[in-house]
């Protein structure tokens, strides 16, 4: 099967290492980083989306408008947009796109973040909210005949929008979470299920458990694995680890400065509060488990930001590197998520030395189970042939 890789589409040039020395949204930088994306074998750039950051929607029309082939994710919290608006804004950005884009629903693990925004729902009254939002969505896109809907948070009459993706039937559904809520709605709306990286058997049972909640919810086909990392990548081995253990310093000590104080209430004695969301839990409990998993996955990151997000690192060559995506390829995940910690020059080595490799080994891969089918195919028919 075919692997992408996604990128991070960042407006400004700030990260947990690096103070922002741009404005919050810098046209030059966003579009330079993208264009290094683009330039360099990646596939697709996430617009994430914060409480008071910029607007994810005009800065993704922005990148659309001026490169010719890289895809766009665009996050999305339900509790910002009527759907029946959202719904307008995503198909009129697959046109200027050209049919470039997948929309990532957040459903939001943090209460206090989802209250800066004036969202008072309990964290299962979200989940359902996002899944007759994204059911609203889709018919949107899809139909072109007005309807009504009635449901628990959304009521309108005779709606129809006279703009309509590019996509047919529509664009790609994104979403992630590791609580039962979360699996339980990705698993029924979801076309990608998306992950934070784990080691390789707690990610298995993921993949597994999203799975289930697809043919629970009665869908013939499954969501697409993407799983995200932090990749710490140089020439050698012990340049690599030199590099990560000056990553965690650099991340310890924003931390300590009160660099992140912003994005989130301090827990007793100033320290990081205990993360509300349940992936991040799961990220803190594998860190105190162990630092190092599998062939080339570190936690220490993880640990050093309180679980924030995509955090956990793969360290190493880039051999090292995409040798370790690849067994995670080979439980199922054909979209890698990567994003290193000084962006635009991570971008560049990420997509020169590590991409290729992977994309190397999986053509091989495919042909080789092309040419097994291909045997198989033959001696089947041998054998009916020998028995008529």
């Amino acid at each position: 099967m075919p692997v992408e890789f996604l990128g991070i589409a960042a407006t400004g040039d700030g990260s947990e290492t690096t103070p922002r020395t741009t404005a919050a949204f810098d046209r030059d930088y966003t579009l330079r980083l993208a264009r290094a994306h683009e330039d360099h074998g990646w596939d697709r750039v996430l617009f994430a989306y914060a409480a008071g950051a910029p607007d994810p929607a005009p800065a993704a029309a922005y990148i659309a408008a001026r490169l010719d082939r890289l895809q766009i994710l665009l996050a999305h919290r339900p509790n910002v947009s009527y759907p029946t608006f959202a719904a307008k804004t995503f198909a009129t950005l697959d046109r200027i796109s050209d049919g470039r884009l997948t929309v990532h629903f957040i459903t939001g693990g943090n209460d206090h973040e989802q209250q800066r925004e004036g969202d008072f729902l309990t964290k299962d009254q979200r989940y359902d909210r996002t899944r007759e939002y994204i059911r609203i969505v889709k018919r949107a896109w899809t139909s072109q005949e007005a309807f009504d809907h009635e449901g628990e948070y959304y009521r309108f009459n005779d709606f129809v929008s006279d703009v309509f993706p590019v996509q047919s039937p529509r664009p790609a559904v994104s979403f992630g979470g590791s609580s039962p809520a979360a699996y339980a709605a990705g698993g029924a709306e979801a076309d990608i299920y998306c992950l934070w990286g784990e080691p390789l058997a707690q990610t298995a049972e993921q993949i597994e458990t999203v799975r289930a909640a697809a043919r629970a919810a009665g869908r013939t086909d499954q969501p697409r694995i993407q799983v995200a990392f932090r990749p710490i990548i140089a020439p050698t081995e012990e340049l690599a680890w030199e590099k990560a253990y000056r990553t965690v310093d650099a991340i310890q000590e924003r931390r300590r400065s009160g660099a992140f104080v912003r994005r989130q209430p301090a827990g007793a004695a100033g320290s990081a509060p205990a993360p509300e969301n349940t992936g991040s839990q799961r990220l803190l409990a594998i860190a105190e488990a162990g630092e190092r998993y599998d062939r080339a996955l570190w936690t220490p990151t993880a640990a050093a930001t309180g679980g924030a997000g995509n955090s956990n690192a793969l360290v190493g060559t880039p051999e090292t590197v995409a040798q370790a995506l690849l067994d995670y390829y080979d439980l199922g995940v054909d979209i890698l998520s990567a994003r290193g910690y000084a962006l635009l020059d991570d971008a560049v080595d990420f997509g020169r030395y590590v991409i290729p490799i992977v994309r190397e080994e999986v053509a091989k891969r495919d042909a080789e189970k092309a040419a097994r089918q291909a045997r198989s195919e033959r001696d089947r028919h041998q054998l009916i042939a020998v028995q008529a």
